[in-house]
């Protein structure tokens, strides 16, 4: 009943593009504020980006700001990171997380979401 699921990763060339999606329960999605982080091979889980439940208000780290766009279709109970110009150094397991209320300048913290998904791999080629 409260999940999340990460889907849309996959193997692609440095330039291109993914879009992941992430379905949620209504339980985990409704008034939900959510975020997108991810976590490489020997490094620790780090913020990517995220919006509150309006979609009124987005934030991104500043390695992928300006490639990264996070969205979200409340009605469909889903949240999406469209990932262009891709980097090997975006290499990573990408995961989608849900948060009850982020304060102020708390959404980059992994402490502050409450439910995770299982993740989905992302690997970029040179």
């Amino acid at each position: 009943q409260v999940q999340l699921v990460e889907s849309g990763g996959g193997l692609v060339q440095a330039g291109g593009s993914l879009r992941l999606s992430c379905a949620a329960s209504p339980r985990t999605f409704s008034s939900r504020d959510m975020g997108w982080f991810r976590q490489a091979p020997g490094k620790e889980r780090e913020f990517v980006a995220a919006i509150r439940w309006s979609g009124g208000n987005t934030y991104y780290a500043d390695s992928v700001k300006g490639r990264f766009t996070i969205s979200r279709d409340n009605a469909e109970n889903t949240v999406y990171l469209q990932m262009n110009s891709l980097l090997p150094e975006d290499t990573a397991v990408y995961y989608c997380a849900a948060a009850t209320f982020l304060p102020s300048g708390s959404y980059y913290r992994l402490s502050a979401y409450d439910y995770w998904g299982q993740g989905t791999q992302v690997t970029v080629s040179s």
